[in-house]
């Protein structure tokens, strides 16, 4: 294996663990939120508002931390679209999981289970895609 390659494949490896970190962190905050907004209101409400407070963390997160790019109007459209796609699938499975009797307080966990994986890919096309003429993304130097 070429040393370009190698190196190639260590930021992947960088990345997706920070990726990890980035979403633990936003999937505790929405867990949490959930868990807190619970006693007081429905139980679709308080998902959405854990999901769209995590949202915007987890953008800016992403941005400067994982995928080391800056944030523009352009990719927070980008990052809305996978995340709506992403926030439809959760909340498919989180009511399929209440309907099957799963408490409301356990439902969220099997579908992070699920939802993780297809939100890094989405993401990750995202963030990384690249820009008119074939340019990469605006990178953040690293200090």
């Amino acid at each position: 294996m070429k040393s370009q390659d190698l190196l190639q494949s260590n930021r992947k490896i960088v990345q997706f663990v920070r990726f990890g970190l980035v979403g633990t962190l936003a999937t505790a905050t929405h867990y949490g939120l959930y868990l807190l907004l619970l006693p007081w209101t429905y139980d679709n409400v308080a998902y959405t508002i854990g999901y769209a407070t995590s949202f915007l963390m987890n953008f800016m997160l992403t941005s400067f931390f994982t995928f080391r790019t800056r944030p523009t109007l352009k990719k927070l459209a980008g990052f809305s679209g996978s995340h709506g796609v992403n926030y439809l699938l959760h909340m498919v499975l989180f009511n399929i999981y209440l309907f099957l009797g799963v408490p409301p307080e356990w439902a969220p966990l099997p579908v992070y289970a699920v939802c993780v994986p297809v939100n890094f890919m989405l993401v990750r096309f995202v963030m990384r895609r690249k820009q008119k003429h074939g340019q990469e993304p605006e990178k953040i130097t690293e200090t």
